[in-house]
């Protein structure tokens, strides 16, 4: 079964990589090395980038480093020709709806927004906060970034009355889920474009994912642009590849919650320096931890021999 498209001609599809933040020994960011990064994400196939996602650290920036993050995001994806999207989030929502308020200049593909994050919004703070990121966006089309770690989870059934409340809407980022999630998907989000886990698209393509803000990507984003492909062309080869992909994961990546108590953003960088194609190395921001640099290399070599498609 493949589900047809049924997007605007505005909607995201497909991969779209996440920027990461290289930090320096000093703790602070490498802004000549991110320069870069960039530059090697916008020419690397994936249909778009985006910024101030949970691997972006977007919940640990000083509102200067947002602000130059953005700029530089929209300099280097405009130069490449590139759609771009900026995560105007922040856990005060009145600072959230400033930035998307100033964001139009920069005419971004969207403006990725999370709920009230800090004390999780009752349904009606939830329309009421939907109504004002609305009013504030101008002509900025809206993405909603409801990952697994959201405080508020939202099924496709609770987002579908949002849309009446924002028209700008255009998609959202949710965890996924089985063959009911998806045809509740289908059911009530028609027209609305749905990215799910990276490492889940082969699964979820044919029953009406439409791309991925992928984590797969962190690791080599031509290898998730080559798993989203085989998911339309050749859905059996995809879920080899996706069991592959699962299984790298789980013996190299997801131990190291338990053995080093890591955040979800640095699994993200793990990935990204195992899989080495730019000048991103595993440091987060103060105060969080980072995956040693023996993981790293581990991480590296069974990457290699798990996905060598990716390399």
């Amino acid at each position: 079964m493949t589900v047809p498209d049924t997007l605007p001609a505005h909607a995201p599809r497909g991969i779209w990589g996440t920027v990461l933040l290289p930090v320096g020994e000093d703790g602070e960011i490498d802004w000549p090395a991110l320069s870069d990064a960039l530059d090697i994400l916008c020419e690397s196939g994936v249909a778009g980038i985006y910024s101030n996602g949970t691997a972006g650290e977007f919940h640990n920036q000083t509102e200067a480093e947002y602000e130059r993050i953005t700029t530089l995001v929209a300099e280097r994806a405009g130069a490449a020709g590139l759609p771009f999207q900026i995560g105007v989030s922040h856990t005060n929502p009145r600072i959230a709806r400033e930035r998307l308020a100033r964001l139009h200049a920069i005419r971004p593909a969207a403006a990725q927004i999370t709920l009230p994050d800090w004390w999780p919004p009752s349904p009606t703070e939830i329309e009421a906060f939907i109504v004002g990121m609305q009013e504030a966006a101008w002509d900025t089309p809206l993405v909603l970034y409801n990952p697994p770690h959201a405080k508020s989870r939202l099924r496709p059934a609770q987002i579908a009355p949002l849309r009446a409340l924002a028209p700008n809407l255009v998609g959202a980022k949710l965890p996924g889920g089985d063959a009911d999630w998806y045809a509740e998907r289908r059911e009530t989000l028609p027209g609305l474009s749905v990215f799910v886990a990276g490492h889940t698209v082969a699964f979820g393509r044919p029953l009406g994912a439409d791309g991925a803000y992928s984590n797969v990507a962190c690791l080599s984003p031509k290898g998730a642009c080559l798993h989203w492909d085989l998911a339309g062309s050749d859905p059996v080869a995809a879920a080899e590849l996706e069991a592959r992909i699962m299984a790298f994961m789980a013996s190299h990546v997801l131990p190291l919650v338990r053995s080093h108590g890591l955040s979800n953003g640095a699994l993200d960088k793990l990935m990204a320096a195992a899989g080495g194609w730019g000048p991103i190395g595993p440091r987060l921001l103060w105060p969080y931890a980072s995956a040693p640099e023996d993981a790293v290399t581990a991480a590296g070599k069974a990457a290699r021999n798990m996905l060598p498609e990716f390399f």
